[in-house]
């Protein structure tokens, strides 16, 4: 697909499907429960995908199934247990709940779309939902994956489902996607709607702290526009608050592995701050729309945890923007934007 959307293709070759538009909002996955077989269904799926572990398969495979899965379920699933909602998975709740309301949101402004949710791993899968979307009349399909920054191991991954699934099913829908949102106004001014919201409640903090998944250096060397687009977020979301560069800091969390990955790394930081005695240190991820695990356990328990512990005394962590009205009110835009000619 294009950097914004693709050419149109051929329309669907009947006639009730082309008078109906289909959303898909892509998320990245999530185990169906918070369990060590599930988990390793889901992590055997997820680190299988070449867009997220870049080595040869012959050396990377082994290492897999024989050191990974058969040990790291586990550990991941008591993560897992620790967030877990009544309603499920968190990201799961959260993206279910983006979906639905931004139907509503699009019939408000005249745009009776039909919207679905889809996880690149795990269930439901792009596959079953493009299918189901087609099966529900829609011969325009736009794509619409909650990866705010472009990068070649997230949103490429789903670029590459969809195409697969394309190929399987020619000329079954028009197709078009979103490539990133990094630095649109609508997706700005949610975060800043979000954080404003909680410092009134809560008052501000003595450093604010910016924390984005992390990928590896050699990622950003082969091109990847996603350390950018993060910057840029970062920067706006600031000038906003009207928060100096010398006031915040972008840090990024998640490393896997033993290769490089962008620095500066969230937790050590997060030491960093408490050793220096910071009274309040708050943290904000804006790559990740739903809450997950990146957010409620690696941040708001293992960073508050690493700033407690060296010296710091309160920590916050500020809730991503989940189903907050401005968010929804973005994406309608998002897709207002990049429907247009479809109506």
């Amino acid at each position: 697909m294009a950097s914004v959307s693709s050419p149109p293709e051929k329309p669907a070759a009947t006639p009730s499907s082309v008078q109906k538009t289909g959303v898909l909002l892509c998320n990245l996955g999530t185990p169906d429960a918070p369990t060590p077989a599930a988990v390793r269904r889901y992590l055997a799926q997820f680190l299988s995908d070449p867009r997220v572990v870049a080595l040869p398969r012959l050396l990377w495979l082994p290492i897999l199934y024989g050191a990974i899965l058969p040990f790291r379920p586990a550990k991941s699933a008591a993560k897992y247990a620790s967030i877990w909602m009544a309603e499920g998975s968190p990201l799961a709740h959260w993206t279910q709940r983006q979906a639905l309301l931004l139907r509503g949101f699009l019939g408000e402004r005249k745009l009776p779309f039909t919207v679905r949710h889809a996880m690149r791993y795990g269930r439901p899968s792009i596959d079953a939902q493009l299918d189901a979307l087609v099966a529900d009349g829609c011969g325009r399909i736009l794509v619409l994956p909650l990866y705010p920054q472009y990068s070649s191991t997230t949103t490429e991954s789903i670029t590459d489902a969809v195409n697969a699934w394309a190929a399987r099913r020619p000329g079954a829908a028009q197709l078009r996607s979103v490539r990133d949102y990094h630095a649109e106004a609508g997706f700005i001014e949610a975060w800043v709607k979000r954080v404003r919201g909680y410092w009134q409640v809560n008052g501000r903090p003595d450093k604010l702290v910016m924390s984005f998944h992390g990928v590896p250096v050699s990622t950003i060397a082969r091109g990847d526009s996603y350390e950018r687009e993060c910057q840029e977020t970062a920067r706006r979301l600031g000038e906003r608050l009207g928060w100096a560069p010398g006031d915040y800091l972008v840090t990024f969390q998640s490393r896997f592995g033993k290769a490089k990955w962008l620095e500066p790394a969230t937790e050590p930081t997060l030491r960093e701050l408490g050793r220096a005695g910071t009274g309040r240190v708050d943290v904000v991820c804006p790559g990740f729309p739903c809450d997950c695990l990146e957010t409620l356990e690696e941040i708001a328990m293992e960073g508050k945890a690493a700033f407690l512990e060296s010296g710091g005394r309160e920590f916050h962590h500020i809730p991503c923007l989940n189903d907050s009205d401005a968010w929804i009110g973005a994406l309608a835009g998002l897709v207002e934007q990049h429907t247009a000619g479809w109506r």
